[in-house]
């Protein structure tokens, strides 16, 4: 390590323009805390329609070390970081976080102290969190059924934010997924890690830009991406239900052997087992399907994100 680090910032930006002001001020003002360390601030407008673009362009141009990448079209949250990682490969450590301040940018000395402590990885790990309704009821149950369905041990009530040290970094970069699930990529990458605790905000203003839909879809990347849970829980109930029919088969043919008069079979009887095993079979082709999606995807090899212009960046 240097004596004078260089520090990257990563800060993916989707219609944040109510934001964006009090974002720059407290950046700047936690910047000026730490004169040992060279930073640089890495913004990548993904597809903004606001004046979010606007803004960063002008904080391009006023302030020092700030990379500004525009990508082509929303490209998703997980394309803009991995747009953002890259053009950061440069730095000796590389701070990813959001841009609504739900994760305070107070909390990156931290970070750094815990990087500069000797971890190569640094987790931020959620004490608790300030939503409520069904999108706090949806991060629940996401995190409390995560860590059982998984089959790599990845820590729960971890977000974007945190830090990478720069093989860390180019290990990420290596990675070729499309479906990306950030915090389980981020584990399985290794490498000596370190956690700070701390209590994520409320957005600072605006709207959640991530839709529920989109939050669901999220999930069932990370999902998908880091467990075979589904797939062996489908043999599972297979094998379960093909023993029981062989059992109800084998104790009708024991009852005709022995001439026990046999009652004649309900319509609501078959009309049960039919639904029940189409049920479990239309699951199956579901779960089946999710899988095959994703291998077409990765199939395709097209990149995670296009960017149309540069500026701060050689």
């Amino acid at each position: 390590m240097s004596p004078r680090p260089r520090i990257a910032i990563v800060i993916p930006v989707f219609n944040e323009e109510p934001v964006l002001p009090e974002l720059f001020r407290r950046l700047d003002a936690m910047v000026a805390t730490r004169p040992g360390e060279d930073w640089v601030t890495v913004f990548i407008n993904d597809g903004s329609r606001d004046r979010s673009g606007a803004l960063l362009a002008a904080r391009a141009g006023a302030a020092a070390g700030t990379r500004v990448l525009e990508l082509s079209r929303n490209f998703g949250h997980q394309g803009a970081l991995a747009a953002g990682l890259a053009h950061a490969a440069d730095s000796d450590a590389v701070v990813t976080m959001d841009a609504d301040l739900q994760d305070a940018p107070e909390l990156i000395p931290q970070l750094v102290d815990a990087w500069r402590g000797g971890a190569e990885v640094v987790l931020a790990v959620r004490r608790s969190r300030q939503e409520t309704g069904v999108r706090r009821l949806g991060f629940d149950a996401f995190h409390a059924c995560f860590a059982w369905l998984t089959d790599f041990p990845i820590e729960t009530n971890t977000g974007t934010f945190g830090l990478l040290d720069r093989a860390a970094v180019q290990a990420f970069n290596a990675l070729p997924e499309k479906h990306r699930f950030f915090p389980g990529l981020r584990a399985w990458l290794g490498f000596r890690h370190a956690e700070i605790l701390y209590d994520r905000q409320e957005r600072a203003a605006g709207q959640p830009a991530q839709t529920f839909r989109g939050l669901v879809r999220y999930a069932l990347d990370g999902l998908f991406s880091f467990s075979h849970l589904p797939l062996r829980l489908l043999t599972g109930a297979g094998i379960c239900i093909a023993f029981l029919g062989f059992a109800v088969g084998l104790f009708f043919i024991v009852r005709r052997l022995l001439n026990v008069e046999v009652a004649p079979t309900g319509f609501t009887t078959v009309a049960t087992l039919v639904l029940f095993l189409g049920g479990v079979q239309l699951i199956g082709i579901g779960v089946l399907g999710e899988y095959l999606g994703r291998v077409y995807d990765e199939v395709k090899r097209r990149p995670n994100y296009i960017v149309r212009r540069k500026t701060g960046i050689d």
